[in-house]
């Protein structure tokens, strides 16, 4: 099964620790604008002024505001992988219902609080990047990579094609979740965490 890869390179990456600064502060304003303004209404305009940096600073790194989103979701995923590895360095528990719970509760975690993310997430909730992109198949080639190692298990094909189906099912279901209640219902998350178990255990177990 073939990864895929990122989704949307910077016009010019970051070599300076000034110029890296600039760019998180571009990409952290983006994600308090999506939230205030939503996608249509966001400009890189706005983003510069929230960002305190002149226009041209944006478009060094980020030809339109589709781009600078692009970037902020694969920011998002790898803010994501780093704390469900740090998460599983930490508890050290080879069990995958452990580390499954991980998965959930950090995207969870990260679905409540960080700016931007319930409209961008990883590139799922607009029409952001390239069709092609699967931001879904993303997400589960990154799982797969770190579960695999922590799981002691060959991330073969049948391995990243059953985190693929995990990880588009559990995105619906909670995206459902949040439909329901902007904080996430909690009888469907406990669901979403029944379902996954029955459905990974035929796998890991």
């Amino acid at each position: 099964m073939r990864t895929v890869p990122h989704a949307t390179p910077l016009r010019r990456a970051p070599v300076q620790r000034r110029s890296a600064e600039r760019l998180t502060r571009i990409l952290d304003a983006c994600a308090d604008l999506l939230d205030e303004v939503g996608y249509d209404a966001l400009s890189t305009r706005a983003v510069a002024v929230r960002a305190g940096v002149p226009i041209g600073s944006v478009y060094r790194f980020f030809g339109n505001k589709r781009a600078m989103v692009d970037a902020l979701a694969q920011r998002n995923l790898e803010r994501y992988t780093e704390r469900v590895g740090e998460r599983l360095r930490k508890s050290g528990d080879t069990c995958w219902r452990a580390a499954m719970d991980a998965v959930l509760d950090e995207y969870l975690a990260m679905k409540r609080t960080a700016p931007g993310f319930s409209l961008v997430d990883f590139g799922n909730q607009i029409p952001i990047g390239a069709g092609q992109a699967q931001p879904n198949r993303r997400v589960a080639d990154r799982l797969t990579d770190l579960l695999s190692v922590h799981l002691r298990r060959e991330p073969d094909d049948d391995l990243r094609r059953t985190f693929l189906i995990a990880v588009e099912t559990a995105d619906a279901l909670v995206q459902l979740a949040f439909r329901v209640d902007p904080e996430g219902d909690e009888k469907i998350i406990t669901e979403i965490r029944e379902l996954l178990r029955a459905y990974l255990g035929r796998v890991l177990d």
